[in-house]
């Protein structure tokens, strides 16, 4: 069953695009940067303490401009430090070190550890954070638009 949210000040912030017209490139960026600060942060802070090089490789890095007006954030791994995170066993196997902290792993006995889903966490537990904080960035950015003009 599809979840139902209520978004503060979006009704405000649609009708201040309206006025505006079309969304300048500045102003999504702005509330995209907001917005996904938060998650980065959130990221950096679940991430476990055992490494410090998960914590430090942990980046934000903004997509390709496809379509004026909108514009994404990935938090991800930072790619520059794979030599550090991934692992050669023995026998030859590669494995990841953060997507085994993320999603968990099997132990040589055959047991499982969980993981700690602390990329997961980051979004799903802040995702009302990072929607008002995207709004409010909006809003004060289009207003400012809107008042140059």
């Amino acid at each position: 069953m599809a979840k139902k949210s209520e978004i503060v000040g979006m009704k405000e912030l649609e009708r201040s695009i309206k006025k505006l017209g079309r969304v300048p490139q500045t102003v999504a960026t702005k509330a995209a940067v907001a917005g996904a600060r938060i998650a980065w942060r959130a990221a950096k802070r679940n991430a476990p303490v055992e490494d410090g090089d998960l914590k430090g490789g942990i980046i934000m890095k903004g997509e390709r401009r496809v379509k004026v007006g909108k514009k994404m954030y990935d938090i991800m791994m930072d790619p520059s430090k794979n030599d550090i995170f991934v692992k050669i066993s023995k026998d030859g196997k590669r494995s990841y070190y953060p997507a085994s902290q993320e999603y968990g792993f099997m132990t040589v006995d055959g047991g499982y550890v969980p993981g700690y889903q602390y990329m997961r966490k980051s979004i799903v537990e802040n995702s009302h954070e990072i929607e008002s904080k995207i709004v409010e960035v909006a809003a004060k950015a289009i207003d400012k638009v809107l008042s140059e003009r």
